[in-house]
């Protein structure tokens, strides 16, 4: 490997060379995460994948599976069940199980959010055998700050400490959110998260890029990814935007902030398959490459 990693110390001794291998396989050996989120058709429903400005091919979960087995990618994290239709046609792709999930019905006014773990790593592990696919980990959200969450720490502590035994990854996403919570970006708070991130033992932390007026967006990152210590912290890309702002920010998170990568999924797969491809190749050529935004802008204009 290019590039050093502590290995934890839950990490059994027989499946540490599964450990670096899973590692070197999603960071394609750069220490850095281009993560593919395709978690959304639970978490948002089909508000994400239908409607205007919004390619028709995504209404098919398929389409994300193309994209991913396309593109240049570091992990695709969904659900089991879409892996599993889907999977036998798309070996290639390397995944990451998303253990728990919740639809985005119920509002926190209504009630503080609750995101129930469905499968056990134990059984993310037995479908990997069984479906010969490349399984590199397991990814859980977190609502700090809603009154359940310490229902969701738990599991989420056990998640990472199974995933390790059996030398899988484990990436958390670490939202604050609830009655509690007043402001969900504040960059002191989502340091707080990723603090406990740290504290649960995942590998990578997913959080949404802070704000705070008078900082810059990789200004506002550099208090949450010191928290973070050994764990490494990459932000959600959030809603869709213009291709040029997208890249500028993502640059600043990783060389002004200090992020280990990216965690994209509506500003790539709402666009049609031969868009999301070259968007995705220049997102991992920043992420990945460590290229500068102009020669990841190329990689689109000129692929056109």
């Amino acid at each position: 490997m290019t590039f050093s990693i502590a290995i934890p110390l839950g990490v059994a001794h027989l499946k540490k060379k599964a450990y670096e291998d899973n590692f070197a396989l999603a960071t394609q050996e750069t220490g850095r995460l281009m993560l593919f989120a395709g978690d959304q058709k639970t978490e948002h429903l089909n508000d994400d994948f239908f409607g205007e400005k919004i390619a028709k091919d995504d209404n098919n979960p398929e389409h994300m599976f193309k994209i991913a087995s396309k593109a240049r990618i570091g992990i695709f994290a969904t659900q089991i069940g879409l892996i599993s239709t889907y999977g036998m046609d798309y070996k290639r792709i390397p995944y990451l199980v998303k253990l728990n999930s919740k639809t985005h019905l119920v509002k926190t006014a209504q009630k503080d959010p609750l995101s129930r773990q469905w499968i056990s790593v134990a059984q993310v592990e037995e479908f990997r055998k069984t479906s010969g696919l490349k399984i590199v980990g397991v990814g859980y959200t977190v609502y700090l700050g809603s009154e359940y969450e310490g229902e969701m720490l738990k599991e989420a502590a056990q998640a990472v400490f199974e995933a390790h035994k059996l030398g899988m990854l484990a990436v958390l996403w670490m939202y604050p959110r609830g009655k509690a919570v007043l402001n969900e970006k504040d960059p002191h708070l989502i340091a707080g998260a990723s603090g406990v991130a740290a504290t649960l033992g995942a590998d990578f932390v997913k959080v949404n890029a802070p704000k705070k007026e008078g900082l810059s967006g990789g200004e506002a990152l550099k208090e949450a990814v010191q928290a973070a210590g050994r764990t490494r912290l990459i932000c959600a890309g959030g809603s869709s935007t213009d291709v040029e702002t997208f890249l500028q920010g993502l640059y600043n998170q990783i060389h002004i902030g200090g992020a280990s990568g990216n965690a994209t999924g509506r500003n790539i797969h709402q666009k049609s398959l031969p868009e999301a491809i070259r968007f995705c190749n220049a997102i991992s050529s920043l992420t990945l490459d460590n290229k500068k935004v102009k020669d990841a802008l190329k990689i689109i204009t000129t692929a056109k």
